[in-house]
């Protein structure tokens, strides 16, 4: 056998490290990007950084490093680990947490509510039902009589007695009433006798001055005692007693002396903390002209992207809303009170003082609002880019404010003729800035023509009904003074918009009815509102849904993030979005069901019959073999 002499052993060694090194090179040449190095395994070397996001796109270009929004979605994550840490599994559980974090006993029945709940597969956190104590602690500051009497002469109310409901209001036919009574009927064979006064408008009515809440938030707060066992009553008796005194008996009707003249913003920031910057800032009453924006940073964002959701939605905290949303701008109708009264609605404004159920829109079968049975199809088979119809509601558009309105601002933004225009006329647009500097980076600098091609390949935003006012009894769809810069769509049927990734949810009069159908889906919502509703404790943004701000300065951002920019050679964060879709979907299955509403609403109205009672202060649920 011949020997390999030790500098053939040396030539060889030589060899195949320069054949090596070659490969590695020409890997690296046909490489669009260096991201690749952070892909390549070389055994022995292990990197100690964390893991960013996954980050594939339907394009196959790399995303930029270090998004901001990678650092979102990971506090997200945490943030949901944390309410799930919080998952109690039986009743003894369950009435600790509730004490825990009430500081009195649960209502009576609470382990029939329970009980309830764990028949229906729900997933239990106390947390959920924080928007209950949101609205119902400063009720503990008003006398229970005052509260029976006032919701039992209300004009439209639903009532309970005897495990039955009833309705009473001032025409025949109210259909989200009617979708109210059936909620409330669904589980009110296991109610005490009580009445629902009713916002049957879509606006939000109670704005009580925040020093008068305050008051009554201190008394709450002194109140709270978790009585022992001996002491505790049971059952709701008084009250019961009293409401079929009332109905034998009936007051005058409650006047809450409903204020009807605007404008609005004066009217509602009452509500707010005497130190905000609503309160303290100035008052504006012209807006013909174009909306205050500046394109940059809104403020209290991360690196310009919402990461505090309570602050984003917050007019008391964002006093230029005052000039961006139609609800302060021009409401469709004003019939707002200062008087503290028990009032039920489907949403309210963070500074409003109704008690919130589940909206009728999201008990309705209706597929305008629900979608019907469809949700989609599966992500990969669905187009890759953002639609959005509907009308241009928001409130009382005219030509003299119409500028100022969010849903006629996100169409403006996301269309790509309106974007070139501004880009090329050297005219500014009239209800919307591009970002001056780029402060999002964006691989296609905003006032580039670039710029407008890249929205062309991803947006389909448009109205379908420009809701002129005064309108045009010839012409209904059209308004002479935004005919020239909105072209109105046809209507889009829900489960067509399903075929669709993107899917933006914007304010209209209140709400947008079709956020639930949203989540429902296995597409991604895109979420900008002022409005509060029922489920907010239980949806985490970034992981269940994305949250924009009402400027919708971040909007091209979030999409660069998800689509990238092909034509700049930028990859998108395709599979990151699918996860939030489809990881949101999934939670709406566990926490949004129908069930999950009726849950609510009978922990909701065992609160409520709690302080109808003279016997409040010692009512309460007394565990089996407890005192």
């Amino acid at each position: 056998m011949a020997l390999i002499s030790a500098p053939s052993v040396n030539n060889r060694f030589t060899q195949l490290f320069i054949a090596a090194l070659l490969l590695v090179g020409i890997f690296w040449y046909i490489t669009p990007s260096f991201e690749v190095a952070k892909h390549i395994s070389i055994p022995g070397l292990h990197s100690t950084s964390p893991k960013p996001p996954p980050s594939t796109s339907t394009n196959a270009l790399p995303p930029k490093p270090h998004h901001p929004i990678d650092h979102l979605i990971a506090e997200a994550d945490v943030e949901l680990k944390s309410l799930l840490a919080k998952e109690t599994h039986n009743v003894h559980d369950a009435a600790q947490a509730y004490r825990a974090r009430r500081g009195r006993q649960p209502p009576p029945h609470f382990d029939e509510w329970f009980a309830f709940a764990q028949n229906h597969s729900a997933l239990m956190v106390e947390d959920f039902f924080d928007q209950i104590y949101t609205d119902l602690n400063p009720f503990w500051g008003v006398p229970a009589k005052q509260i029976r009497e006032q919701a039992n002469a209300f004009l439209h109310r639903i009532s309970v007695r005897g495990g039955k409901t009833t309705q009473r209001t001032d025409v025949d036919e109210r259909p989200w009433l009617n979708l109210w009574e059936d909620m409330v009927g669904s589980v009110a064979e296991w109610l005490p006798d009580v009445d629902l006064p009713i916002n049957v408008m879509d606006e939000s009515r109670v704005v009580v001055p925040w020093e008068e809440i305050d008051g009554y938030m201190q008394t709450e707060l002194a109140s709270r005692r978790v009585v022992e066992a001996g002491e505790l009553k049971t059952e709701f008796v008084a009250a019961a007693g009293s409401l079929k005194a009332l109905d034998e008996s009936p007051l005058l009707e409650f006047d809450p002396l409903f204020e009807g003249r605007g404008p609005y913003w004066p009217l509602a920031v009452v509500g707010c903390p005497p130190e905000s910057p609503a309160r303290k800032g100035y008052i504006e009453t012209d807006f013909s002209t174009a909306p205050p924006l500046t394109g940059g940073f809104p403020e209290g964002s991360y690196e310009g992207y919402v990461q505090n959701w309570t602050l984003a939605k917050s007019p008391c905290d964002n006093a230029a809303l005052q000039g961006l949303h139609g609800t302060f701008v021009e409401p469709i109708s004003i019939a707002t009170t200062k008087k503290f009264f028990p009032l039920f609605g489907g949403s309210k404004l963070p500074m409003n003082n109704e008690i919130l159920l589940p909206p009728a829109m999201y008990w309705t079968d209706d597929p305008f609002y629900s979608g019907g049975k469809e949700h989609g199809q599966a992500w990969d088979k669905k187009k890759d880019g953002v639609i959005w119809r509907g009308a241009a509601s928001g409130g009382r558009n005219k030509a003299e404010n119409w500028k100022r309105f969010q849903r006629h601002r996100f169409v403006s933004m996301v269309n790509s003729t309106s974007v070139r225009s501004a880009e090329t006329s050297g005219v500014a647009p009239p209800n919307f800035v591009l970002p001056a500097n780029n402060p999002y980076d964006l691989a296609a600098s905003p006032n580039e023509t670039s710029f407008a091609d890249w929205l062309s390949t991803w947006s389909n935003a448009a109205v379908v009904h420009l809701l002129c006012f005064p309108e045009n009894p010839a012409d209904r769809s059209h308004c002479s003074y935004t005919d020239r810069y909105f072209s109105v769509a046809h209507q889009m049927p829900m489960k067509e918009q399903y075929a669709y990734k993107y899917l933006p949810d914007i304010d209209g009069n209140s709400f947008s009815g079709r956020y639930r159908a949203f989540l429902f889906s296995t597409s991604l919502p895109i979420k900008a509102t002022i409005y509060q509703e029922w489920h907010d404790s239980r949806l985490v943004p970034w992981k269940h849904f994305v949250p924009v701000d009402n400027t919708f300065a971040d909007v091209y951002g979030v999409m660069e993030y998800f689509l990238g920019n092909e034509g700049m050679r930028v990859g998108g964060h395709d599979e990151v979005a699918r996860e939030i879709a489809m990881g949101g979907k999934a939670w709406a299955e566990r926490v949004l069901r129908r069930e999950d509403m009726q849950i609510y609403t009978f922990r909701l109205l065992l609160e409520y019959a709690r302080l109808c009672d003279e016997e409040r202060e010692r009512m309460g649920w007394r565990e089996s073999g407890v005192g």
